[in-house]
């Protein structure tokens, strides 16, 4: 490949990325699932114009996302196996989630934020992104269901790279559904768990009998625990709200309380940079999403001591891409 080919690649890949989003919002991988349909009842599911959505399954095709049987039906490939919804492995609300209307219209509005140094998405939707989500049913709903998509395939690696010894309480705060939460009552019988989101958050729990669902807002109390697990929260948020979380969490928890953050680290060396790819896109989507951002250890620490809170060590979660920050009252 040239170096003109590698830079076109970057230049056309969104075009990929919408067949993606398309086929999932139309509902087709569910619609064929394990089986072939022809496409006029393909069309008829999807109330897709037909020979439209011929065009659409053609490129899908062409990215190994869909086959076509020798009577012409449709199919799915392995990958496109991914796109159905429940599957394990299953990315298709993560294509809905950052393919769809706002959070893609936000990323055009990439310059105004590089710009300004604020979300564009807000500039878009003229709301917060939280406040988007929490008002929108449909998009809450991807929402939730993307965000558990990810952690599901991470949850193994986080329960293990955590000690609990001598926790009895687990609080899992801005845990969504609570798919993390149940991970660790599984891995841990005799563990009870807190899942604390807000009213709008906490939705469709997958949690068990061994745990209280308690809304709220973060950023003015959290409940009491032994251990506080919180993932994918900090980097959604800048860094004085940032430690406004971590605070009420230092204030609600016990002496020998400890918090297990879990994020992925950046690391900022150039020579690593291109090993991050995925996260530094996910850096630019904090800014022009909710208006947080990737960190470096270094930058974990300093919120960690802002709040009053001490990094003890960092382990990584295996298979993830994540690690978990272990801290204590300083």
């Amino acid at each position: 490949m040239t170096e003109r080919d590698r830079v076109a690649g970057l230049v056309f890949g969104f075009f990929p990325a919408q067949v993606v989003q398309t086929l999932t919002r139309l509902g087709v991988p569910d619609a064929l699932g394990d089986g072939a349909f022809d496409l006029d009842a393909l069309a008829g599911h999807a109330g897709a114009h037909p020979d439209a959505l011929a065009r659409l399954l053609r490129a899908a095709v062409g990215l190994d996302l869909v086959t076509r049987t020798a009577d012409g039906a449709y199919a799915l490939t392995p990958g496109g196996q991914l796109l159905r919804t429940g599957v394990p492995g299953s990315i298709g609300n993560l294509s809905q989630l950052f393919c769809g209307d706002a959070v893609w219209r936000a990323w055009g509005e990439l310059e105004w934020s590089v710009r300004t140094g604020e979300p564009s998405f807000e500039k878009i939707t003229g709301r917060s992104a939280f406040a988007y989500f929490a008002d929108e049913p449909r998009m809450n709903a991807v929402f939730t269901e993307a965000m558990a998509e990810g952690t599901r395939m991470a949850a193994p690696g986080i329960v293990g790279a955590c000690d609990l010894t001598g926790v009895t309480t687990l609080a899992d705060i801005g845990g969504g559904n609570g798919t993390l939460l149940a991970a660790f009552l599984d891995a841990h019988p005799r563990l009870r768990g807190i899942l604390f989101d807000s009213p709008s958050g906490a939705t469709a729990t997958v949690v068990g009998e061994r745990c209280e669902i308690v809304t709220g807002d973060f950023f003015a109390s959290v409940p009491a625990a032994d251990a506080y697990v919180v993932k994918s929260v900090i980097h959604d948020w800048d860094d004085e709200r940032s430690v406004t979380i971590l605070s009420r969490i230092r204030e609600a928890m016990p002496a020998p309380g400890v918090v297990l953050l879990v994020e992925p680290i950046l690391r900022d060396e150039p020579e690593a940079l291109r090993d991050q790819r995925m996260l530094l896109m996910s850096d630019l989507n904090m800014l022009v999403g909710p208006g947080g951002r990737e960190r470096t250890q270094d930058q974990f620490a300093d919120l960690l001591t802002a709040a009053g809170l001490r990094l003890t060590d960092v382990t990584p979660a295996a298979g993830s891409g994540y690690s978990v920050m272990r801290a204590v009252p300083a």
